[in-house]
């Protein structure tokens, strides 16, 4: 199998499916069927794939269609479009886990810290949700700093939305000179040599914790947020020990969200929020369910995916 094309862009898809198999050309389409951990809303390109015998006929229809013109890299979208999102193809891609987060951080008319901003989906979704709100990503890889200040100034933002290059252990004297509101992070899910590292570098990194292991970066969210400010965080619900033991002593107020994929299957993400210099006991809600028997997004979760409410925390 070989692919061809991605895109986000249903008519699209169906033209050219119908184009290929009037030519006898069988087509395979996925990612039809978002999943928990790589589905969203009107984010995540279909692919649309061949037979390797195929391959070189149906590459032939699609340019002489002018449809191979089209796989430059172009924006995706968040908020049912109300965030325009330029990203990898190949390398790490925002999903639903940075929409969410942003969507479980509190509401503030001030400034708020994305940690790891990647290429800045949390970052513009917060911003776009919280219209008083300026936001100052941190992230390690140049490339993607690159690409979230153009995705900022895609969505006219940039007045608002900043990104700045560095390691969360040396953090750059503009990220340290003050103190934020707010802090948002998603880290990498995993600790070194658990699971298969990805090929690409950009998505490993993004995956698997490096130098900086879980707790430096709950030490550092913490230090950066103001007393009474919170610490929000997305990850995997089997190291929330982890968080909790990391958090035991630095923050209280912590409230645990389970997102549910559905039905009867256990929760694969948390969100999880703390505050600084507060004591108050931990509290588990009934959490967040994204997906109903049919295997679409819920009311609830498509509130929060397509229209931009807060994740009730």
């Amino acid at each position: 199998m070989k692919e061809l094309l991605r895109t986000t862009d249903p008519v699209q898809l169906s033209w050219l499916t119908a184009l290929l198999a009037d030519q006898q050309v069988e087509v395979f389409v996925l990612d039809t069927h978002t999943s928990v951990l790589e589905g969203s809303a009107s984010a995540i390109p279909r692919r649309l794939l061949v037979s390797d015998h195929d391959y070189e006929l149906a590459k032939r229809l699609l340019e002489a269609a002018g449809e191979m013109d089209k796989q430059e890299p172009h924006p995706d979208s968040l908020l049912d479009g109300k965030v325009s999102l330029r990203q990898s193809t190949s390398g790490y891609r925002a999903a639903i886990d940075p929409v969410l987060l942003a969507a479980a951080t509190p509401a503030v008319a001030g400034r708020v810290l994305d940690v790891g901003a990647g290429v800045g989906a949390a970052a513009l979704c917060y911003a776009s949700r919280v219209l008083g709100a300026t936001v100052t990503g941190l992230e390690l890889q140049p490339d993607l700093t690159a690409v979230a200040a153009e995705n900022a100034a895609r969505n006219e933002l940039a007045d608002r939305v900043t990104f700045a290059v560095g390691d969360l252990l040396r953090p750059p004297e503009s990220i340290t000179q003050t103190l934020f509101d707010h802090v948002m992070a998603n880290p990498p899910y995993l600790p070194p040599g658990r699971g298969q590292a990805p090929p690409d570098p950009a998505k490993a990194t993004a995956m698997i914790e490096g130098e900086a292991d879980l707790l430096d970066w709950i030490e550092f969210c913490i230090r950066m947020v103001k007393p009474k400010g919170s610490i929000t965080l997305v990850h995997r619900a089997d190291r929330l020990d982890e968080l909790l033991a990391h958090f035991h002593g630095r923050a209280g107020g912590i409230v645990v969200v389970p997102l549910w994929p559905g039905g009867d299957r256990p929760a694969k993400r948390v969100i999880l929020r703390a505050r600084r210099d507060v004591r108050t006991p931990l509290r588990l809600t009934s959490g967040l369910t994204l997906h109903h028997e049919l295997g679409g997004f819920t009311e609830e979760a498509l509130s929060i995916l397509r229209d931009g409410k807060a994740l009730a925390v």
